[in-house]
């Protein structure tokens, strides 16, 4: 039988077909009146995407360059930030901060796990001048409390800056920046927005900006002034990426369309979706028998992360998946390789899409004999379908 690739990896995501038909018909100067129009549009799109009155800037970068641009536009060399990690994305933002002289506290819990507040509020200090941290842990499909976190700055009346890095936060899990204190918050292109990756985006509160005016760390490109500036005009500060753009717009004009053309609902139906099609996989994958490697509760709609079961290989998963449907899930990453499993849910999936996936695990299982208590035929797909029509967002 024939075999049709389909991702189903936490980013890239599966591309929108309107976003990849507005990048072929983007062939337009970006010091134009036509381009300064459809640039206005869509940062304008990205402020109701975000749930934002804040600014919001775009960036030709992954969003590892908008975690960058956080760090460097916010603080000086020595200043004392806290870290929250528990995965590779976390890590990350170690890296970057250490890279920036920043002298780094770090709160770390086990891949797998999340942080306590009474742990942050420990590692909380007068001096701190900002806090780090995931919306959601792609790497392990864990989502940390972000409403929590920002709760617990407010009560302590810390004046640390607060930055999430929602690259699959957004448009898998509902976050009120505004309401929860977060003074920037970092988007990715290449996740619920559909399109491919190239573009970073923040959303940058009065506060942040203050702080930049104070901070002296070096930077040139990632100068978000300077885009701020430039995006008042409709224009970046350099070259922008286009074609990714346009593809933006469609990509927001896609959401708000699945809402009758208001973006604010669309954005809440499709974190709606994702959830709802994460709920289908965790139910399919305990039903059969596997286990999940997050904590009950803090389950991310990004992306499920399922454990190997004892004495097998994820890769064998993986690589079944591949080989015999043409789907691509990805493995664990870090010390996790080997161990897990991640099936993503964000951007363009379905119902359609989610029983494919569950269907295909079954055969991939069936066939390795994975040692499995419930390994059946349909047990997987009973388990999906029934809490598919369970969910309220569905009906």
């Amino acid at each position: 039988m024939i075999r049709k690739t389909r991702l189903f990896t936490p980013g890239p995501t599966p591309l929108l077909p309107a976003a990849q038909f507005a990048m072929a018909a983007a062939d337009i100067h970006h010091r134009t009146a036509e381009f300064r129009a459809m640039f206005t549009r869509v940062l304008g799109q990205l402020k109701e995407f975000v749930g934002t009155t804040n600014d919001v800037l775009i960036l030709a970068s992954s969003g590892s360059g908008a975690m960058e641009a956080s760090v460097s536009n916010l603080t000086s060399p020595g200043d004392r930030v806290l870290v929250l990690t528990a995965g590779k994305f976390g890590e990350r933002w170690t890296g970057i901060t250490k890279a920036f002289g920043c002298h780094v506290d770090v709160v770390e819990a086990p891949y797998g796990s999340t942080f306590t507040l009474d742990q942050i509020k420990a590692a909380l200090k007068l001096e701190t001048r900002v806090v780090f941290v995931q919306a959601t842990e792609s790497s392990t499909g864990v989502s940390h409390d972000i409403e929590a976190i920002g709760k617990l700055l407010k009560d302590e009346k810390s004046e640390a800056l607060f930055v999430v890095d929602g690259i699959t936060g957004l448009g898998t899990t509902h976050l009120d920046m505004d309401a929860w204190g977060i003074d920037v918050l970092i988007g990715g292109s290449q996740k619920a927005l559909m399109i491919p990756p190239g573009l970073s985006y923040l959303a940058v509160s009065p506060r942040a900006w203050d702080r930049m005016e104070s901070s002296y760390n070096p930077r040139y490109y990632f100068d978000l002034r300077k885009e701020r500036k430039n995006a008042a005009k409709g224009e970046s500060a350099y070259t922008p990426s286009v074609a990714l753009i346009a593809a933006m717009g469609a990509a927001l004009d896609y959401i708000a369309g699945q809402a009758d053309g208001n973006l604010v609902e669309g954005r809440k139906k499709l974190v709606d979706n994702a959830q709802t099609c994460a709920a289908m996989t965790r139910a399919a994958a305990t039903a059969m028998g596997f286990k999940l490697f997050a904590p009950k509760g803090r389950e991310a709609g990004a992306a499920t992360a399922i454990m190997a079961p004892e004495g097998t290989d994820s890769g064998t998963i993986v690589k079944g998946l591949r080989s015999k449907f043409a789907i691509i899930v990805t493995d664990g990453q870090g010390e996790m390789k080997g161990s897990l499993f991640r099936i993503a849910h964000i951007g363009f999936f379905d119902y359609m899409d989610t029983i494919a996936v569950i269907g295909a695990l079954e055969q991939v299982a069936i066939a390795a004999k994975l040692p499995l208590p419930n390994l059946a035929f349909g047990t997987g797909l009973i388990a999906a379908q029934k809490t598919f029509a369970e969910d309220p967002t569905t009906k």
